[in-house]
């Protein structure tokens, strides 16, 4: 079929709203579609704002997947638009490629402001335009500014899915199928400073690449594991490199997480939530050591960059959005609510045998999951997961989402563990609500031969019908 001009964006919203799934199914990803009419997720989305998702039927849910975290400053926020459609209609010089513009330099020089506390080894930065950018770009640094090949990641980390980052990345799932993967990349348990001190000892190894709390499960760190690796890698000649492409720009109630822990990296990779999820970008804080190691000469100003890295759209983005995070007060705001969702789910662990454990730094929170104390109700735990590991936690996810318009994440893989990312601007109403909510589904969910019926017959019925619908295209 030959290709017709597209419409113009208006009459494409208001003419094939409705469209949404068969588009993807035909050209995009029929399996994610499977997934979402199987639970029930397969809404069509006509608006966001602020923390909460709107339907077509004008229902609001409130949004804990944030993107991936990328909403922190909610969904839509004003000045985040404005600011793009001002940069819009300045019409920059943007990306002379063979030149340099004002609004990427001014945003390394804030965000190296607000990550230069005390001891910072922070001064430059090497525009990005996504989380595994970033992390690609750092590991590119490390071997470079060391003339080392090795990097060591933790085990159960992310740091993305490009060939390079998911060499580094802890968990199978994601990996398998597309190997052999990047030469020198050496998983450690997370948490086990003799692996470190093992691995440091080889004196091969350019980089510790950590996220300082990992966003795969919201595992925090040991007390003190942080602060020793870093001096680990300090004593071995390693570059410490902290991963905040979700811990960062307040999501744990600091502006860096790494705060937290009063960390000094030689790198911080950032991206997500900067530009307010209007617009892709990333960013590698580095030290200027390393730095110049890289760039250390005019036949090498280009040997690292991204045609799209450090856009004027994207600068501009993401100094609005650090304006409204100090006008709206958001990094302590997401501290105080943070502090008040543990407040209300910690209980939880005593409450009900299922709930094994509530965790989170800031508005980064997850619940994790076990099987019952009794032998009857272990025995079909253990014949469910067997067949299916993590159901259980479908039985809470699906239930906040029909019953209490509530969309949450399995925070992975063959894993009993919800996690939450809540916009930062999240009314302290909701964080209850959400708080009570959780505890009526799990309360129904740890009846769990009933909640299991309830749970296949609707995913039942509903697999049925997007399998008819899959044959029918």
């Amino acid at each position: 079929m030959p290709a017709q001009t597209p419409a113009p964006l208006a009459a494409i919203l208001a003419e094939r709203r409705g469209e949404e799934m068969a588009l993807n199914d035909r050209y995009l990803n029929p399996q994610m579609g499977r997934i979402l009419r199987t639970l029930g997720f397969d809404r069509t989305w006509v608006g966001g704002e602020g923390a909460h998702l709107i339907d077509a039927s004008g229902e609001r849910y409130l949004d804990l997947f944030g993107g991936y975290g990328v909403f922190a400053i909610g969904r839509n926020h004003p000045e985040a638009i404005a600011a793009v459609q001002e940069t819009m209609q300045a019409a920059t010089g943007n990306m002379p490629q063979l030149g340099v513009t004002l609004l990427s330099g001014v945003l390394a020089e804030q965000l190296l402001a607000r990550a230069g506390g005390a001891g910072s080894r922070l001064d430059a930065m090497v525009p990005a335009n996504t989380g595994t950018e970033a992390v690609e770009a750092a590991i590119k640094i490390a071997r470079a500014a060391t003339g080392r090949p090795r990097i060591l990641y933790g085990s159960h980390a992310f740091h993305g899915l490009t060939l390079g980052s998911l060499s580094i990345n802890g968990n199978e799932e994601f990996r398998d199928g597309f190997g052999p993967l990047l030469p020198g990349c050496t998983e450690v348990p997370f948490g086990d400073l003799d692996a470190l001190r093992a691995e440091l000892a080889t004196g091969d190894v350019a980089a510790l690449i950590l996220e300082p709390v990992q966003g795969k499960g919201v595992n925090l760190p040991p007390e003190g594991y942080l602060q020793e690796a870093q001096t680990l890698c300090r004593d071995a000649g390693t570059l410490f490199v902290c991963d905040e492409v979700q811990t960062g720009i307040g999501r744990t109630g600091r502006f860096l997480a790494l705060e937290h822990w009063d960390l000094q990296p030689d790198m911080v990779c950032l991206a997500k939530a900067l530009s307010g999820g209007l617009v892709p970008i990333g960013a590698v804080l580095v030290s200027r050591d390393a730095f110049e190691k890289v760039f250390d000469g005019m036949e090498r100003a280009v040997r690292h960059g991204s045609t799209f890295g450090g856009n004027d759209l994207a600068a501009a983005a993401a100094l609005a959005t650090l304006r409204v995070l100090d006008q709206e007060g958001l990094v302590e705001r997401a501290r105080e609510l943070g502090e008040l969702l543990l407040e209300l789910t910690r209980p939880l662990i005593e409450d009900f045998e299922v709930v094994r454990d509530v965790r989170g730094l800031g508005l980064m929170w997850a619940i994790e999951f076990g099987p019952p104390a009794g032998a009857l109700g272990r025995r079909l735990w253990d014949s469910v997961e067997r067949r299916q590991p993590g159901l259980f936690s479908q039985l809470i996810t699906v239930p906040l989402f029909h019953e209490h318009r509530i969309l949450c994440q399995v925070a992975g893989h063959h894993m009993n563990v919800i996690k939450a990312l809540p916009a930062l601007t999240v009314s302290e109403q909701e964080i209850r609500r959400f708080a009570g909510a959780l505890r009526v589904t799990i309360a129904a969910a740890e009846r769990y031969p009933a909640a299991l019926a309830r749970f296949g017959l609707r995913t039942g019925l509903r697999a049925g019908r997007a399998q008819v619908r899959g044959g029918a295209r």
